[in-house]
């Protein structure tokens, strides 16, 4: 089957053309509308260009909330009215609006960070106390090793002291052979 399907594309089919007489046509449909509009601004009293000088003087203390409703716009945006809920208008704090001195509420990362800090510090403070559990198995295992390097070390001078005498009463009995 060929690409495209049963009837094929559209690129195949005859072309159209505006005729200059329907570009002339809508060349001056608009044309009357744009007349019509300066006319209807005009019947107003108030041209466009007044609104903006007077509004100028007065911007300084007014938000821009305003100057954007009062732009002119263009494209589209004069047609269709929309409001897009998720695009945030960025707003200017004033210095006197800003309270450094208020403390800042933690996300809940951080507050979970510092949670687990001070209860590290609180665990080591009681293991170097020997409250824990860990540091009293510590301890015992310490007092383990203490014990059997003190039997060891008794163990071992008994030893040299039965070495000292054993080699003393060899002495004494070479110096008996000898004489």
């Amino acid at each position: 089957m060929p690409k495209g399907g049963k009837r094929g594309s559209h690129k195949g089919r005859m072309r159209t053309y505006t005729s200059p007489e329907e570009i002339d046509a809508q060349m001056k449909a608009e044309k009357e509308r744009k007349q019509q509009e300066q006319d209807a601004e005009g019947a107003e009293g108030v041209a466009p260009n007044d609104l903006a000088e007077e509004k100028l003087p007065a911007s300084g203390s007014e938000d821009s909330d305003d100057d954007d409703s009062m732009r002119k716009r263009t494209g589209t945006e004069g047609l269709i009215e929309i409001e897009n809920p998720n695009r945030i208008s960025q707003k200017s704090k004033k210095v006197t609006q800003i309270e450094l001195d208020e403390p800042r509420e933690l996300s809940r990362r951080e507050r979970e960070e510092i949670e687990k800090q001070r209860a590290k510090e609180r665990y080591m403070k009681l293991h170097l106390a020997g409250k824990t559990d860990q540091a009293k198995a510590d301890l015992a295992r310490l007092a383990i090793i203490r014990k059997q390097r003190e039997d060891a070390a008794k163990k071992k001078d008994e030893e040299k002291k039965a070495k000292v005498a054993a080699s003393a009463a060899a002495r004494g009995m070479n110096s008996l052979t000898l004489k």
